[in-house]
């Protein structure tokens, strides 16, 4: 990752296990990845926190119980021009298809309603190669 500008991170992508136990290290190495963004804590808080429940949803609904997958984080900021300010952008992918928990198989989600509060926009787009999901958030100036 390079960060040459303060407040800006031009682009980072990884890739873990489909495995819950990885939503600790995904909301670990995220915050790290924030750093340089100068916000605050409880906007860095949303962010983990909305990016949290994509990942979550990806673990939970993209893979059957003996199907192994990935879930794939790919954040990037776009500077403030005329249009609006600057804005961090994370994505949020699997390469599955949608299904119930086997262990709650009814169970109601709260997570896209969450993403939604703590992000700025969210867009979820799913089809024959997996689920993305968009989250856009507002980035304070860094002058």
């Amino acid at each position: 990752m390079s960060s040459p500008v303060p407040g800006h991170v031009e682009f980072v992508h990884r890739s873990w296990p489909a495995d819950p136990a990885q939503l600790t290290v995904i909301r670990h190495e995220l915050a790290g990845w924030l750093a340089p963004l100068s916000l605050t804590d409880d906007e860095t808080a949303d962010v983990v926190l909305a990016v949290d429940e994509a990942a979550a949803n990806a673990v939970r609904h993209a893979y059957g119980p003996d199907e192994s997958g990935a879930v794939e984080l790919t954040l990037w900021t776009e500077a403030a021009d005329a249009e609006g300010p600057a804005t961090l952008c994370i994505e949020v992918v699997d390469h599955g298809h949608w299904q119930p928990p086997v262990d709650q198989p009814t169970e109601g989600g709260r997570g896209i309603p969450l993403m939604s509060t703590m992000s700025e926009s969210v867009l979820i787009h799913y089809d024959e190669r997996g689920s993305r999901v968009l989250l856009r958030h507002r980035i304070p100036d860094a002058a």
